[in-house]
């Protein structure tokens, strides 16, 4: 779900809902905030006095400023996530933030166009591993539906390819709000909130082309078993961990409460190491200012060893790069850049995945491919003869113009073709050729690899020939 977009691209003719656009994010954030020192002294200044005054008009900010007064500065991940998840005041908790009147637009939402190819690509891996008898599709993060719409429509178009399997939808979404615009998009009026918030599956339903769904607040809970896990701007808006490299070593980057304006914020780096800078920064690292996403690299160790347990294949998409930027925290408010510190809670805020960390925190366990860029991913899935075909079977022009704009804005490198970037993660053995599903005294086993021949392509990852 999450993003780092900017003000919607205006579309000739009346707008259609999957064919709105945003122009490109620049590579830094546009806080501009100068990261200064932090001594005893101003900590002090913090840390004593009469009780806090609340913030007029932003109960976040009244809440982080008693944190920091209580406690010292903290870091930039216990911010974000303060900022984005706290369970009564959290941005995504609160707020619908997708969309033309939200504070940023998808991909899904751009064109049809994506989430058909990314159907296409689950279905392929389905395929790849021996087609299983039962398969799972799991998203984190789902925003409003599009996604998971499109890919579902492509399931139902292509029923006869899954040959009865029994397929499952499985959603991870810790915002309220937005299960119920995902559970109205994808099932109608065909879901139920289970009467315990305690219950692991709180919703759970039919969709509109008749598959069980359910909704879960974290991947533990999601059941077992062969299964393709989509991350479509997930991981960018998952909490970092900011360093900056001194003549002392690497230290943090946290936030504290300016001492020139105590109603507003500011970055510093504290004097002394923190576990943090002493346990996640790579003895090679040869920036000199690194992002580090620890939670990302959790879930990512978790897809891995679920992979490599039950089969199946992880495809994450986002804004990143491969190890080598740097500072790219950054926020977004009616799809333009917004402080990262100002008016906390009422803007989203994201980072840059950086792949080369997931890559490291997924091992052995796992087989990595990409990142590629999302230009060579969507024409490596035939997004060209896709939209040669919407185009051919479509007499309105406004509808045309629509659809040639997203295709523009989802593969052109100035805009979403380079900045945005595909990575999976797949079983070891999707890359021999396995046999098909193998049973043995009525219990279904794992496709067995078969050694000889090469195997299926990876979609999206090689250039398939698609004509």
């Amino acid at each position: 779900m999450l993003s780092m977009k900017a003000p919607p691209v205006h579309l000739q003719g009346p707008p259609h809902p999957n064919c709105l656009g945003t122009p490109p994010h620049p590579d830094h954030h546009p806080s501009h905030h100068p990261v200064r020192s932090w001594s005893v002294a101003q900590r002090q200044s913090f840390s004593s006095g009469s009780a806090e005054k609340p913030m007029p008009g932003n109960s976040m900010l009244g809440h982080l400023t008693s944190k920091i007064k209580a406690t010292g500065p903290i870091s930039v991940a216990e911010y974000m996530r303060e900022v984005l998840t706290n369970p009564v005041m959290g941005y995504y908790v609160q707020n619908d933030m997708l969309g033309p009147d939200g504070d940023f637009i998808t991909s899904p939402e751009i064109s049809q166009i994506f989430g058909e190819l990314l159907g296409i690509w689950c279905l392929s891996e389905w395929m790849g591993a021996g087609k299983p008898s039962r398969f799972q599709l799991v998203e984190f993060g789902p925003g409003r539906g599009s996604l998971a719409n499109d890919i579902l429509r492509v399931f139902s178009q292509l029923r006869g390819a899954l040959g009865g399997a029994a397929v499952s939808v499985h959603l991870v979404e810790v915002s309220p709000k937005l299960s119920q615009v995902q559970a109205q998009c994808l099932t109608g009026d065909q879901s139920q909130v289970s009467a315990s918030e305690d219950e692991p599956v709180y919703r759970q339903g039919t969709t509109t082309t008749g598959l069980p769904i359910s909704w879960y607040r974290n991947l533990d809970d999601v059941p077992r078993g062969f299964s393709i896990y989509l991350a479509h701007e997930f991981f960018d808006a998952l909490p970092i961990h900011k360093f900056q490299g001194t003549e002392k070593g690497w230290r943090e980057v946290m936030v504290d409460i300016d001492p020139d304006e105590p109603g507003k914020l500011r970055l510093v780096i504290v004097p002394a190491p923190t576990l943090a800078s002493t346990q996640l920064i790579q003895a090679d690292e040869k920036r000199r200012h690194v992002e580090v996403c620890p939670e990302g690299g959790v879930i990512v160790q978790l897809l891995a060893n679920r992979i490599a347990e039950d089969g199946g294949a992880a495809l994450i998409a986002d804004y990143g790069h491969d190890g080598t930027k740097t500072d790219t925290f950054r926020g977004f408010k009616g799809h333009k850049l917004h402080d990262v510190l100002a008016s906390p809670g009422s803007a989203d805020l994201t980072a840059d995945v950086d792949y080369s960390y997931l890559r490291r925190m997924a091992g052995a366990t796992v087989a990595c491919m990409g990142p590629v860029s999302q230009k060579d991913f969507l024409k490596n899935m035939g997004i060209d003869t896709r939209l040669q075909v919407l185009l051919r079977n479509c007499a309105d022009p406004s509808t045309r113009a629509q659809l040639i704009q997203g295709y523009d804005m989802l593969t052109n490198p100035l805009k979403m073709g380079e900045r945005f970037q595909f990575f999976t993660m797949l079983n070891h053995s999707r890359l021999t050729r396995p046999e098909p599903e193998q049973s043995k005294g009525g219990k279904k086993m794992a496709p067995v690899p078969k050694k000889g021949p090469a195997p299926l392509p990876v979609a999206g990852f090689s250039e398939l020939g698609l004509s």
